[in-house]
């Protein structure tokens, strides 16, 4: 299976979908959003966005639905290229599925021995080997620090950078053994995993794409129009939580003339949205997902 959506009953409730209005499924993947939200629309229209070019392969037969292979940074530009000046909901899961953690190639699992590439748009130029081979040690410090919370960062930045001296690290059994004195033990899993998401953040730029994609999804929903945002990590939720709380991304309330907070959505759920333990039960990775709601005003 390419992915199983995650919180697909409340996500696709907390859309509030007008049968006949425009929807963006931001994260395609294997379509699992779409489809429900497909099953709510008459002469309405959705749109889905996936840079991966795997996911195209998952492409929906529907005369209502559009597939974008690009960045979901850029919605608005091909929210206009469809013919809509707004959206009625705009949904993003912002998970790496299953595919692209289970095909080996791809190089985002610590489970296998491959090649160092962890881009998400395979057009890119950018790979995780590059990153370790590349980057002066500072810069690795603070990938490692910042998008991982990695505590013993320096370390590891050191080792990597001892390693290459000898020649180019390529592939991740090779990563993993040269890293392996950073390693505690009884954590090796959860190390490895913070040190994989340091990387694939950096490689893909996610963390500034999720905030190009925030600024454009507030312009592109129309008044009582939906978003609707499901996090994963720590990082990627702070930014959405203070954006929708705040309408800025360091979390600061900022109040006009009249003492009105300036920001122009308004939170649904005022609690946290998650899984049910049945639903963790049957897809573990669901653990970590927080469901957030917002309204255009």
């Amino acid at each position: 299976m390419y992915h199983v959506p995650v919180l697909l009953r409340e996500s696709v409730e907390g859309l509030n979908i007008n049968p006949h209005g425009v929807y963006l499924d931001l994260t395609f993947g294997g379509g699992g959003h779409s489809r429900e939200i497909l099953k709510k629309l008459d002469d309405g229209c959705l749109i889905g966005f996936d840079q991966d070019p795997d996911a195209a392969a998952n492409v929906l037969e529907d005369d209502r639905f559009v597939f974008v292979n690009h960045n979901f940074r850029y919605l608005r530009h091909f929210l206009r290229y469809c013919g809509y000046d707004e959206a009625d909901g705009i949904l993003a899961d912002l998970g790496v599925s299953w595919h692209e953690f289970d095909e080996a190639d791809r190089g985002f699992s610590f489970r296998f021995d491959a090649d160092l590439d962890m881009r998400m748009n395979q057009r890119g130029k950018l790979t995780a080997a590059e990153v370790l081979n590349t980057y002066e040690e500072d810069e690795l410090i603070r990938i490692f620090r910042n998008y991982g919370e990695v505590d013993n960062a320096r370390r590891l930045a050191g080792l990597i950078v001892a390693a290459r001296m000898e020649g180019p690290i390529q592939r991740s059994g090779e990563f993993q053994k040269i890293i392996a004195p950073c390693v505690p033990k009884l954590k090796e899993k959860k190390y490895l995993a913070q040190v994989y998401q340091a990387l694939r953040i950096e490689v893909n730029g996610e963390l500034e794409a999720l905030e190009d994609m925030l600024l454009a999804a507030e312009k592109a929903l129309r008044p009582g129009g939906r978003l609707v945002i499901i996090t994963y990590h720590s990082l990627e939720d702070r930014i959405v939580k203070n954006f929708l709380k705040t309408g800025n991304f360091e979390g600061k309330v900022e109040k006009d003339f009249y003492g009105r907070t300036e920001r122009s959505l308004e939170l649904v759920n005022r609690k946290v949205i998650v899984p049910s333990a049945e639903e963790i039960e049957q897809n573990p990775r669901a653990r970590s997902a927080k469901l957030r709601i917002a309204e255009k005003k």
